[in-house]
């Protein structure tokens, strides 16, 4: 399985390590005003025997809107949201260079903490001090209570041209396709919570290939991690929160009937990369409205 960690070989000295990562971060610099507006990894810093390239070598339109100009995930993308493609360009702490602009921070919507997470006290609302953002804090022994983003991880599974999907048997978006995927809990890695939510979605047991997408919603505070994955045997059944599981070819893929804008993104983003000749990791933002609905909040 990959590990992040390849990128550099553990046996590198320092000396050679920094100046690989200084050439990283210049051709990162250069690749946010080059033609192309993406990243390519070096041959040092990738992984031998790798099947996948780590990064998109073709990056994908960067914002998708209905008044935007027609494109393969703009025909298919629900309303209520933008989609933003990044492939890993770098920002400088000077001025941005031409045609890139710097994010900009995004208002989540957050829930009203009450009382204390610590002693169960009232809290107030106020912009603690050395902060810029207004947060809960109990009025009796000063905790401080901070709202973190949640990370849903999933996986995409392979078999012979085909992808497996669950039809949802839980709200939101009841009766809806979607990739086996859920939050990942205190204690496991990434990967074994993909793995986790696949054996409780579809009763699949998979072995991760290789990250293919991270999605992130500032909106609603959560992370995307999907990852390619293959049944280690063909078995699949519904688990408790899946009322149908099936393989479905590329070319059946039910694109009107997907649970969530996000997974609709990641099945787009796939089918791109097979017409391409092989998956890519992808990195994007998905900004949507704050009035969108269920099947538009992800």
């Amino acid at each position: 399985m990959y590990q992040w960690r390849d990128l550099i070989h553990p046996h590198t000295d320092i000396a050679e390590k920094r100046r690989v990562m200084l050439k990283a971060k210049q051709i990162l610099g250069s690749s946010s005003s080059s033609a192309c507006g993406c990243f390519c990894v070096p041959h040092r810093l990738r992984k031998p025997c790798s099947n996948f390239p780590l990064f998109a070598r073709r990056p994908i339109e960067a914002t998708l809107s209905k008044s935007s100009k027609p494109h393969f995930l703009a025909s298919q993308c629900r309303r209520g949201f933008f989609f933003n493609a990044l492939h890993m360009s770098y920002i400088h702490s000077g001025s941005p260079p031409d045609g890139v602009s710097r994010p900009s921070p995004s208002t989540g919507i957050t829930r009203k903490i009450k009382f204390c997470q610590s002693c169960g006290s009232p809290t107030k609302y106020e912009i603690p001090d050395g902060e810029d953002k207004t947060r809960a804090i109990c009025t009796r022994c000063g905790s401080i209570t901070y709202e973190n983003p949640k990370m849903v991880v999933g996986c995409l599974v392979e078999h012979e041209n085909k992808i497996l999907l669950c039809k949802r048997n839980i709200q939101p978006s009841h009766g809806l396709w979607t990739l086996p995927a859920g939050f990942m809990e205190i204690g496991e890695s990434a990967t074994e919570g993909a793995i986790r939510e696949t054996w409780e979605e579809a009763n699949a047991e998979v072995e991760v290939q290789s990250p293919f997408a991270l999605l992130d919603i500032p909106l609603i505070g959560h992370t995307y991690v999907i990852f390619l994955a293959k049944l280690k045997r063909l078995h699949f059944s519904p688990g408790p929160e899946s009322s149908e599981c099936q393989l479905f070819a590329l070319e059946d893929i039910p694109l009107d009937s997907l649970a969530f804008s996000s997974i609709l993104i990641t099945i787009q983003m796939y089918l791109e990369d097979i017409k391409m000749g092989r998956p890519k990791f992808h990195y994007g933002v998905i900004n949507k409205r704050s009035d969108s609905g269920p099947s538009e909040s992800h």
